[in-house]
């Protein structure tokens, strides 16, 4: 019983992100660092709110899927170290594969809503230039061997080719016309300012010298269905995957400010977003991409929620299939407007362990565009077979304002 008067609410308190480039030698951030890449979202964090002395940070997580290099050597105390906080701020790396900057918000969120972190910074970085996915990994032959994981499971693209058998409602059409669809809605939602309002400018280097990075490289304006169906389906013969309608290789980092809702109270720090719960659940391998709907069925009914309460829906874009998917089990339209209000991965890019905070962060900025929205969720697919969910509460909602007052 005592350990229970400890729990509290956790609160997003805000979200920050560089522009998203294309991996490569002729990407934006071929020669720059990724761990400068994170730092450079830490120290945004820091000066858009000056209210929160360094001090105070108790962790810094940091998730990244290929731990070496420039993405090594704990990068989240490397990180902390780097950005100017204090040498008392520990932090520590994780990694999820795709969802490990959203395994870095719900562990350490699960210390807030303990006690025993007040504020917390939690994000992830990909350099995918730097380090393909699976660079140095050695799996166990025994995966393949006694027969553990299909040989598909290690490419993601031919899990979703998996996924499409799965589904053969789900045609190339259906996934083109949803990636026409997420190209469109990221465009209007970048020339109504709300992309760059989340995004920090990075200084660059290259053979023609200094740059600065305003904004998302992977991004394809005026795409048609025409230009997508002339696209090679590179996973299988006459497939249905392509570069189009799926996200791209990325480089980018992400981080976010949480905390226990009283300590954001009494700092004086803005309240996007409060969690309600979130929950992680693993799928065959070889059909990672439909990790979301247990996660989110499984979130559900801890929550006592239902897919209805739901008016805002962030989810991850690494296949468009995998979206469908998700629609199609809980009878969601396509088009449905509440469902990637301002495009996705297909669009901006996909720079693994670092998209679980882009999605929180635009889902709290659209908290404060909708009062009339009281829950919101952020959910991805995760390689090697995983879902992961997490609910959100809007506290601009107006019966969550009664409430707090009441409360007060």
């Amino acid at each position: 019983m005592a350990a229970s008067a400890n729990q509290r609410n956790v609160v997003f308190v805000d979200g920050i992100r560089t522009p998203f480039g294309k991996a490569g030698p002729k990407g934006i951030y071929a020669e720059t660092r990724a761990d400068d890449l994170v730092v450079k979202a830490i120290r945004e964090l820091l000066r858009r709110n000056p209210q929160l002395d360094p001090a105070r940070v108790d962790e810094v997580a940091i998730a990244a899927t290929t731990q070496t290099g420039d993405q090594g050597l704990t990068i989240g105390r490397t990180s902390a170290i780097l950005a100017g906080l204090p040498e008392t701020v520990p932090g520590f790396a994780i990694d999820r594969m795709c969802a490990g900057a959203m395994t870095a918000v719900t562990t350490t969120a699960s210390g807030i809503g303990f006690g025993q972190y007040d504020v917390v910074i939690a994000g992830g970085v990909e350099h995918m230039g730097h380090h393909p996915m699976g660079q140095g990994a050695d799996p166990n032959p025994r995966f393949l061997a006694d027969r553990l994981v299909d040989p598909s499971a290690l490419v993601m693209g031919n899990t979703a080719e998996n996924l499409h058998d799965r589904f053969p409602s789900i045609t190339k059409e259906r996934t083109d016309a949803y990636a026409v669809t997420s190209q469109n809605k990221y465009e209007a939602a970048k020339k109504a300012g709300y992309i760059a309002d989340t995004l920090v400018p990075v200084a660059t280097r290259s053979e023609a010298g200094w740059g600065l990075a305003t904004e998302d490289e992977p991004p394809r304006p005026g795409t048609t269905l025409e230009d997508l169906a002339k696209l090679k389906t590179p996973f299988r013969p006459a497939g249905r995957i392509t570069a189009g309608n799926a996200a791209g290789l990325n480089d980018g980092a992400t981080a976010a400010i949480l905390a226990g809702e009283d300590t954001a109270t009494e700092l004086g720090l803005p309240i996007g977003m409060r969690m309600v719960g979130f929950a992680f659940q693993g799928v065959d391998p070889a059909v990672m991409g439909i990790g979301p709907v247990p996660a989110t069925e499984k979130l559900l009914a801890r929550t006592g929620l239902s897919i209805d309460d739901i008016g805002l829906f962030e989810i991850n874009e690494a296949f468009a299939v995998q979206v469908l998917a998700f629609l199609e089990h809980f009878g969601i339209a396509d088009d449905d407007p509440r469902v990637n209000q301002w495009g996705g991965a297909i669009a901006c890019g996909h720079p693994l362990a670092s998209s679980g905070v882009r999605l929180m962060t635009q889902l709290s900025r659209q908290f404060a565009q909708n009062p009339g929205v009281r829950y919101g969720l952020t959910t991805m697919c995760i390689g090697l077979g995983m879902g992961g969910s997490v609910i959100w509460e809007n506290p601009n909602h107006k019966d969550y304002a009664a409430y707090e007052a009441g409360a007060k």
